[in-house]
């Protein structure tokens, strides 16, 4: 089975074309390849399916096998797939995830995708809430781009013990169905630094999802600019919140890691 290894701000996924032919199990085989020492190692799996509703469908599997609704960085370098492997051609298309269809723009340089710009769709926020954690308080904003995100404010994301925090969190009864975390601070009104928990992944590098959902949640309370610099460990991404017509719009690299071969079974 052949697979291409691919990151985005260090938040890296191994994925698969599977226009022509879906593996089975594939919860159980994101499992085995997600493995760092024993697999091929990445935050998840991504896989470049067929659709009805656009150019294609984007499934994504998270390093503990669940199947997530949706992935910003992980949706950018799934459209650098397709055009790398020839695929898809022009400037700009669209991908269907679980939370609808998302529209593309290429980042096009001598022939080569070194980037994209994401159409996130608008941010749902929900009830906020707070949580008690090793004898501190919390208090996290609640908000939605597709997938569910608590996002709390702090001095120093850097600082904070998110080994301990983050599952805690991500598995609060306030949240059923589980939930992304996010810590942020403000360094100044357009730009932020961010260090995120992902849900059935663990902490990552980057997170699209996450970095939108932090720029939602501190703009609304007018602590941010709408259009933002979100810092995280493994780099910068753009945030742009069209107030009007309310999307939030992604920008951030996308890069291929390397090519290879899994035995089959």
């Amino acid at each position: 089975m052949q697979f291409t290894k691919m990151q985005a701000l260090g938040n890296d996924y191994i994925y698969l074309d599977c226009t022509k032919e879906e593996p089975d199990r594939l919860p159980e085989l994101a499992v085995r390849l997600s493995e760092r020492h024993f697999g091929v190692g990445g935050d998840g799996l991504i896989c470049l399916c067929p659709s009805r509703r656009a150019d294609f469908r984007m499934r994504m599997f998270n390093a503990d096998g669940s199947e997530g609704e949706m992935c910003g960085n992980g949706l950018r370098c799934l459209a650098k797939f397709a055009y790398d492997r020839g695929l898809w051609r022009g400037e700009a298309l669209s991908i269907e995830t679980n939370t609808g269809v998302k529209e593309i723009h290429l980042q096009i340089e001598g022939g080569t995708v070194t980037g994209a710009t994401v159409d996130m769709g608008p941010p749902v926020f929900a009830e906020t809430c707070t949580i008690f954690a090793f004898d501190k308080e919390y208090y996290f904003i609640c908000v939605s781009m597709g997938n569910p995100h608590a996002v709390a404010l702090c001095v120093a994301p850097e600082e904070m013990d998110l080994a301990r925090i983050g599952p805690l969190v991500e598995r609060h009864p306030h949240f059923p169905g589980r939930t992304n975390v996010e810590f942020a601070a403000v360094e100044t009104p357009g730009r932020i630094r961010v260090r995120v928990w992902e849900r059935g992944s663990g902490e990552t590098l980057a997170c699209g999802t996450g970095a939108c959902a932090a720029v939602a949640a501190l703009a609304d309370r007018g602590l941010c600019r709408p259009e933002a610099e979100v810092v995280l460990p493994g780099g910068s991404l753009r945030v742009r919140w069209d107030r009007a017509g309310g999307s939030l719009y992604l920008t951030g690299p996308a890069a291929t890691v390397f090519e290879g071969v899994w035995p089959d079974d």
